[in-house]
């Protein structure tokens, strides 16, 4: 891996960490607040939402990987010319089929 590609995926962990951190505090707070939990709803900590940067990353590492051509039309398949115009909710389908391209290609 590159210098910037070991980079991204540092700060990719150190943003993921930080995100369980939030969560098990949050968790942590429910608890000990002293509201009765219900039994019939589990707690569990909930997936972090992606972020454009983190998205990026993984994307720039797939295009230097020799993707670029399949990444732009990934972009395309969710209507987009550029990554910062698909919507958020979609990050997480697109790097899904984003790691595709690695194992499949």
């Amino acid at each position: 891996m590159s210098r910037m590609s070991d980079m991204a995926q540092t700060i990719e962990d150190l943003r993921s960490a930080a995100a369980a951190i939030s969560d098990a505090a949050d968790w942590l707070t429910k608890m000990f607040s002293g509201e009765p939990q219900t039994e019939d709803a589990p707690i569990s900590p909930s997936e972090p939402e992606l972020t454009l940067e983190q998205v990026r990353a993984v994307l720039a590492d797939k295009s230097r990987q020799g993707h670029t051509a399949e990444i732009r039309a990934l972009l395309q398949k969710y209507g987009a010319s550029k990554l910062s115009q698909i919507d958020p909710t979609h990050y997480k389908e697109l790097l899904a089929e984003a790691e595709v391209l690695t194992n499949g290609s």
